[in-house]
């Protein structure tokens, strides 16, 4: 999990490129959900991290889409900041 500084850094990083790629596809951002199958990979991927059963490669896969949904929450975040009136 990311760490207070390490997200201000984070996001202090990606800012420009995303303020240059999220105008005009804010809604595509914020809309976004997995399709269902995967949805449900990862649920089951969920459910055997709770149980302590996942094998090595299925944690491997696992973290990779916790990393991976960390990162669309990050470009959700951002796009909802350019939703909001800027003072």
């Amino acid at each position: 999990m990311m760490t207070a500084p390490e997200t201000i850094a984070f996001d202090r990083g990606v800012r420009p490129i995303l303020q240059r790629i999220l105008p005009g596809r804010v809604d595509v951002v914020l809309n976004f959900r997995p399709d269902p199958v995967l949805q449900q990979r990862i649920e089951e991927l969920a459910a055997k991290s709770t149980e302590g059963v996942l094998t090595e490669a299925e944690k491997a896969e696992y973290e990779g889409y916790v990393r991976a949904n960390k990162f669309i929450a990050i470009l959700q975040r951002q796009a909802r900041q350019l939703l909001e009136p800027q003072f």
